[in-house]
């Protein structure tokens, strides 16, 4: 176990601290939860910068790291959609969820074929990642009808559209392997 590692595997231990101080501590228990789904966006990033510099990759992170972002994502959306309960949130949030299961499908079937390299994580996957982290801290935390849920669900959209746009990137490059 290593510093990367556990910051990974305290993100996921976050998932049930988020849900629990989304539904039980009020309004501001709906900060509380943003301040986690905060922290754990930013774990994301320091755990694979520490892995980096350290010299501390492993398989074990290589694995945990896409679980647990795609984990606290998907619980994160379905806390949105149940509380706005409303198809405006929703149809963004089916996107995200969709292409996460569509990327994470390809990317396992292209390393089977030996070609995972292919469909390897992209700049525009990168940012559609930052957008869509800030987009949901702000939902989760924003009083409802406020300006902040506005920019929140602006910065959804937005984060669906990259949503998107990568899948098709990922989906091209796959395209000759998918096509025989």
């Amino acid at each position: 176990m290593n510093v990367p590692n556990t910051l990974t595997l305290g993100r996921i231990f976050m998932i049930p601290l988020m849900v629990i101080c989304f539904y039980w501590l009020g309004e501001s228990g709906r900060i509380w939860a943003a301040l986690l789904f905060a922290a754990a966006a930013a774990t994301d990033w320091l755990d694979g910068y520490l892995a980096r510099k350290l010299n501390q990759t492993s398989a074990l992170g290589a694995f945990l790291d896409p679980v647990a972002d795609k984990l606290i994502v998907c619980v994160a959306l379905v806390l949105l959609v149940e509380h706005f309960a409303d198809i405006w949130l929703t149809i963004p949030a089916m996107i995200i969820v969709g292409r996460e299961i569509v990327i994470s499908a390809l990317r396992e079937w292209m390393a089977e074929l030996g070609k995972r390299a292919s469909v390897a994580v992209s700049n525009i996957g990168k940012i559609k990642t930052a957008l869509q982290m800030a987009s949901i801290a702000i939902l989760l935390g924003a009083s409802d009808g406020s300006a902040y849920e506005m920019i929140g669900m602006y910065a959804l959209y937005a984060a669906a559209v990259l949503t998107l746009w990568s899948m098709l990137v990922y989906l091209k490059a796959a395209w000759p392997e998918l096509k025989r």
